[in-house]
Order: structure tokens, then C-alpha cells, then sequence
């Protein structure tokens, strides 16, 4: 935005100030969005009837005439507008019946105004908005508009400003984005002019911070124009801060300190059974923590074998952590003593602070952490785990089942119900992590560390809010690209209670925004606390696919039209069978068997025929993956049919081949034992459903087409 262009729309804002405005007056709307270059009808405001008669034939007919009334959000809502008004005294009877309506709705009667504006031919309604988040910060909107705007709920959500590229790829992503090309012999739209419409309502958000919402509904678009025929925006003068990140360089340090300690103190360490300053201490020495374990407690002198100290100032070695397993009132000046001290990360484990109301407590621990320069985790947190450094820095059941998952969640109970699906699942995890009140160390810092951890193959979190949601976004982007990151992400975004303010505000209170923010950044987003585990073990044993192409092989004709359905809901692409291909699976299936795509051996059929259709799905190299249906026959019980998939599936590795594999397997509770011994096998299978092995393979494909493994 040019520098003289921003003076003006200062003074603009400035005279809004000086009203005491929330939403902007009809004229100063409408000055804003001449300034920047919105494209909109020719228009005026009329304050008697002769007046408008006057704008209307300086406009030109057909006009539209419309209440401007600053207090009606929805003018449709009132009938507050009349369109098609083709001579002079058309426009005057509208606008008595409109100043009639304002004043019956309770809206204007002491100075009425109408605003009487060039009528646009007939186009595509859209939306085009912004608004302000606390954690988001400055957002731009796009979608359907007119007044079916909330209705249809078609919008996408970008991080503001946006560039002419992003601008062109987020209208792509509608999912009325065809209308786009034309419709109703309509020739298409100008997606150029309206891209640059999206770029100019951002570039003047983020340059003008008072500016908190743009409502520009309807935008009609066609072929080879643009225009915002409806116009609201929303300020506020307010000074705000956002809050300050540690720069990365400075913030990893101290993270790989708190994942990787040599020396952990625990403040508040007990010999008592029942204690959570026992359990920690427990759960440190069993879990086979390489490092020093130090308790501190006034007046014990040792503690479970280990040499207790009065104070974490006592201890005689450098200490990387300290848990906190003390009262919350005590928390800010020990604190402040590990800062003293020199240790990197504080673990707070106490409750009593913000959950509880409690957030002057919170605040002055925080300002202590702050002041002494050490990081914290939580308060009111079950602490955490890294199993590659035998880390068990909890009170909750020692875990070390090493692998490539690392967990965080906000809630204890998400937390328990993480560490029993892993142990149960036999998933490997590098670690988990509770955030607690997140006062401190957010997912963002996790991201920062677990990005460069050799250990972590895959990211998974529950996340109940953002703190700063625009940082989260920006890593997450970066750090999708080359490990999967998957969300549970609860709850509504802060706009929700002023879903009536306006369209953008509504449409973004709806939680639609985080959906489109984080697939921009190439999160995989589940929505419920069964899939973030199940699709993040997914996504660990599956190998990346090479290609496209999905094959299913299934012994049950409905459980192939199931899988297939399942398919074309996760975005998956059942490859086009091969005529050679196709001879070469019918010579192993029987004459009313099917091959095709699905490929239905049918389900009486012997383990040979498992092992040859099998085997040739592995080594045709055009096949770049594999959904399994087993119908479960007394011909080929589960658990023979478990062994010989086993057997194929170790040989082709050894071969070099591993292409991503999952089974759905339908039958008697003998599936569930043929199911955990493929799983043992590092193949996902799933008994008593079609649906979630097609999850799975459908988030290892959308994630390689993020990171680049396949074409986007």
C-alpha cells in the first residue's frame, strides 16, 4: 500500500476516532474503500427523497436503493433494500417505504439516509472479508456470498497479507471454485481482478491494525469485472500487544536441555507412597533414566536412595530440569531460585492457577520465569516422557515403549488415554508431552524442538487453543513438509461470541477457519481422539507411496464396494486396471470372481490363491499400493491368512519392496488375534471395518502430496 494512500486512510480511521465508532459510517466505508482501489458501483447518500432522485439519475438507471443505518447488520433482514428502480419516481417512493422500515424497525428515524447505488448486472455473489483473531491475528476471507452466505458456509481463511499467487491458489480451493469457469452460459469470471481484490482488503488490515473487521458481501463477479456492492467495517483503538516469542535460535537450546537432561531435580521429592513427589521420583529411577536424579526437600536427608538437598541453590551439580511437585502459593519463588541456579526447564506439575480462575498466580510465576530465564511446562501438567532418553518426568504410569510418535496434549485425561492406546497398540512413541495451562512452552516450542529430533518421525497434538496461533501456523507449515503433523483441535476460535457482528466474524466463530488454515499448512486435522492415535500410528508404519495408484484385493465382493466408497471419500485413486494385468489376476481367481479394480478372488477360496493375487500386487511395480478385504472361511481361517501375508510382505522387503499395505478384515473375534499379529508385523490391519484402514492410507498419501512426494 502506497505511503500517500495510507496518510488518507488514516485520516479516515482518525474521524472515526473522533466519532467514537465501532462500525465505520456508511460514507467513511465507502471513502476507505475508494482509497485502496476497491472496485465498487457508482454511488451516493441520499438524506430526503429528492436528493436520492438526483444521485439515481446521476448514477443511472437501474439504481438499487438501501437503509444506511450503521446498526443493521443484515439489511435483508428487514427488508431494507429495493432493487431494479428505473426512474425518478420509483426512487422516491423507495425511499419513503425505506425510511418507514427503518423507523418501524427502530433504526434511523431522526436522520434518515439511504445509500442509492448503480445497479450490477446479474453475476456470482461472493464474499470478500477479513478479520482480526487474538491468535491468529489478521486473517482474509473468501467465499460465498449474498445472503445465503452463512447457509452455504463455503469460505476459506489465509493468514493476512496475502500474495497474488495465494490469492489465485485459496479460490481454487472453494468448493464452488467451478462456478468459477462459468455457469448458466455465463462465460467465467475474472479470477485475476478478484485475487487482487483479496490481496488489497489484506495489505489494509495488516496496514491499518485498528482495522478489526472488512465485510465486502455480496462482491459480484463476472466476466470481466468486479464490484463490492455492500460494505462494513469494524475498528477498535485499542492497544494490543501480541506476545513475545523466543526467536528460534535462542528457543531450541533450552528446549533440547528440557528433552535431553543430564541432571533433573525434584522439588518437593517424598519417600511417601501416594506422593506425587514419590511417584516422580519413581518413575524416574525405574524408568532407567541415564542422568542424575536429585530430590530437594527441607529436612529429609535422602529420599529413595539418593541424597536429598535443602533447596535446589544446595545442589552441588548443574541441574537441566526441575519438576515441581510442591503447593502452587510456593511455585514463583522457587522458581526464581532455578534461575539462580542456571536450569533450563521448570515442570509444573501443581494445579491452582489459571484453570481454577486463579490467573494473578499464573501471571506472577510466569514474570518470575521470565526474570530468572527459565522456561516453563505447564502449571497444572501431568509432565512428560522422551523414551529415547529414558525420560519419565510424571506422576502418571512409566512409559517406554521406544519409537517415532511424539504426543502432546492440554488435558491429563487425553494424556492417560495416549499413553493406554499406546501401550495397548504396541505404538512406539519418542515422546509426550503435557502442555498444562501452556503459560510458557506452547506446541509451537515442541514443533521447534521435535522438527530436528532424529527420533521423531511423526507429530501428533491435542490442542484445546493456540496461544499464537499465526507462529504455530508458520512452523507447522515448515515442519509438515517433512514430518507428518496431526491436530485434534477442540473448541472454537475466540470470534464465536460475536458470530452476529458480521459474515466474515460469524463464518470464522464457526471453527471453518482453523480448517482451512491448517490444511494451508498441510496439518492433517482428525477430529476425534480415536483417529489422532490410530492415524498417527498410521502414518509411522506406512511407508511413503510412490505413485498414485491404489489396487484393492478383497475375498468379499461388498467389503471391495465399501473400501471403494472409502477411497473416493479420502482422496484416494483406484488405478485403472491394465489388460495385461488383468489377464495375469484372472488366472489365479475362479471364472465368477471379478478382477478389474477391485480385484475379487471371491470368498471360498484356499491360501494359494491369497499367496499368488498377493504377490503379484507386490511386485507390479504399477500398483503403488494396497487395500486388503479378508472375508473370514473356514478354507483360509484368519490367522493362516495373517501368517502367509506376513510371509509375502517380509520376502518383498527383503527385496526392497515396501509399498504402503492396509487390511480390512470382516469376520469372527478370530480376526481380532489375525489383526495384532499383522500389526506386530509392522502391517495395519483393522477388524469389523472397511472405513478406517482407507483413513489411514488416505493421510500417508495427503501428507507425501504435501511434502512433495507426489504430485499436490
Amino acid at each position: 500500500m502506497q505511503s500517500e494512500t495510507f496518510l488518507s486512510t488514516r485520516q479516515v480511521l482518525e474521524q472515526a476516532r473522533d466519532h467514537g465508532r465501532e462500525w465505520l459510517s456508511q460514507e467513511h466505508s465507502l471513502q476507505l474503500m475508494r482509497l485502496v482501489g476497491v472496485p465498487m458501483p457508482v454511488q451516493g447518500i441520499a438524506t430526503d427523497r429528492e436528493h436520492a432522485a438526483r444521485i439515481a439519475t446521476g448514477v443511472g438507471f437501474p439504481v438499487v436503493l438501501k437503509i444506511a443505518s450503521d446498526d443493521i447488520v443484515h439489511k435483508s433482514d428487514i427488508r431494507g433494500v429495493r432493487m431494479g428502480l428505473s426512474d425518478t419516481v420509483q426512487v422516491g417512493a423507495a425511499f419513503d417505504e425505506l425510511v418507514q422500515t427503518a423507523a418501524s424497525a427502530g433504526f434511523g428515524a431522526a436522520s434518515p439516509q439511504v445509500l442509492v447505488q448503480q445497479q450490477i448486472p446479474e453475476g456470482l455473489e461472493l464474499l470478500v472479508g477479513a478479520t482480526t483473531d487474538a491468535s491468529l491475528g489478521k486473517l482474509v476471507a473468501i467465499g460465498w456470498g449474498g445472503v445465503l452466505v452463512e447457509a452455504v458456509k463455503d469460505v476459506e481463511f489465509r493468514l493476512a497479507p496475502i500474495t497474488k499467487t495465494d490469492a489465485l491458489r485459496v479460490l481454487s480451493s472453494l468448493k464452488s471454485a467451478h462456478l468459477f469457469d462459468g455457469y448458466r452460459g455465463s462465460g467465467p469470471i475474472d479470477r485475476d481482478r478478484l485475487a487482487g481484490l483479496l490481496v488489497t482488503v489484506g495489505e489494509l488490515v495488516t496496514t491499518c491494525k485498528e482495522i478489526q473487521e472488512i465485510d465486502l458481501n455480496p462482491v459480484i463477479a463476472g466476466e470481466h469485472r468486479i464490484a463490492a456492492v455492500d460494505i462494513r467495517v469494524r475498528v477498535d483503538f485499542a492497544e494490543r500487544t501480541r506476545p513475545r516469542r523466543l526467536p528460534e535460535p535462542e528457543a531450541l537450546p533450552g528446549m533440547q536441555r528440557i528433552m535431553r537432561p543430564r541432571a533433573i531435580a525434584v522439588i518437593g521429592a517424598s519417600a511417601e507412597e501416594g506422593k506425587i513427589g514419590n511417584s516422580v521420583m519413581r518413575n524416574l529411577i525405574d524408568g532407567g533414566f541415564r542422568g542424575e536424579v536429585v530430590p530437594v526437600h527441607p529436612k529429609a536427608p535422602d529420599i529413595l536412595g539418593r541424597t536429598a538437598f535443602a533447596t535446589i541453590l544446595d545442589v552441588p551439580i548443574q541441574v537441566d530440569v526441575a519438576v515441581f511437585c510442591i503447593p502452587a502459593r510456593f511455585v514463583a519463588s522457587v522458581v526464581e531460585q532455578c534461575g539462580r541456579k542456571g536450569v533450563a526447564g521448570a515442570i509444573l506439575i501443581p494445579s491452582g492457577f489459571a484453570e481454577v480462575g486463579n490467573s494473578a498466580l499464573q501471571a506472577e510465576v510466569l514474570q518470575a520465569a521470565k526474570k530468572a530465564g527459565v522456561r516453563l511446562i505447564g502449571p497444572n501438567t501431568y509432565g512428560y516422557y522422551h523414551t529415547h532418553a529414558s525420560l519419565c518426568a510424571t506422576f502418571c504410569t512409566p512409559y517406554g515403549e521406544r519409537g517415532g510418535i511424539a504426543l502432546s496434549s492440554q488435558s491429563g485425561g487425553v494424556g492417560m488415554a495416549i499413553i493406554g492406546f499406546s501401550r495397548s497398540a504396541r505404538m512406539g512413541v519418542s515422546a509426550i508431552v503435557g502442555l498444562g495451562n501452556k503459560a510458557d512452552i506452547d506446541e509451537g516450542d515442541l514443533l521447534t524442538f521435535f522438527e530436528q529430533d532424529a527420533n521423531t518421525t511423526v507429530i501428533a497434538m491435542h490442542v484445546e487453543d493456540f496461544k499464537d496461533g499465526k507462529a504455530f501456523l508458520e512452523l507447522a507449515e515448515r515442519t509438515s513438509k517433512t514430518k507428518p503433523l496431526v491436530v485434534l483441535k477442540a473448541g472454537r476460535t475466540e470470534l464465536g461470541a460475536r458470530a452476529a457482528s458480521s459474515h466474515t466474524g460469524a463464518l470464522a466463530g464457526d471453527d471453518r477457519v482453523y480448517d482451512s488454515l491448517l490444511r494451508k499448512a498441510g496439518v492433517l486435522r482428525v477430529y476425534t481422539l480415536n483417529d489422532l492415535l490410530e492415524i498417527s500410528r498410521a502414518l509411522d508404519v506406512l511407508p511413503a507411496p510412490n505413485g498414485e495408484n491404489v489396487l484393492i484385493l478383497t475375498g468379499a465382493g461388498g467389503t471391495g464396494v465399501l473400501l471403494a466408497d472409502a477411497c473416493e471419500v479420502h482422496g484416494l485413486n483406484l488405478m485403472v486396471m491394465p489388460a495385461d494385468l488383468d489377464a495375469e489376476f484372472r488366472k489365479y481367481i475362479p471364472p465368477f470372481g471379478a478382477a478389474g479394480n477391485p480385484v475379487d478372488i471371491t470368498g471360498g477360496e484356499p491360501p494359494s490363491t491369497y499367496r499368488a493375487t498377493i504377490g503379484l500386487a507386490l511386485r507390479e511395480p504399477r500398483v503403488d499400493a494396497i487395500i486388503l478385504g479378508y472375508w473370514h472361511t473356514i478354507i483360509t481361517p484368519p490367522m493362516v491368512f495373517a501368517r502367509l501375508l506376513g510371509e509375502l510382505v517380509d520376502s518383498a522387503r527383503a527385496e526392497g519392496i515396501d509399498k504402503p499395505i492396509v487390511c480390512a478384515l470382516a469376520g469372527d473375534t478370530e480376526v481380532e488375534e489375525a489383526c495384532d499379529y499383522l500389526i506386530g508385523k509392522k502391517i495395519l490391519a483393522y477388524p469389523y471395518t472397511a472405513e478406517k484402514p482407507v483413513a489411514a492410507l488416505g493421510a500417508k498419501f495427503r501428507w507425501a502430496r504435501t511434502a512433495g512426494l507426489l504430485p499436490s
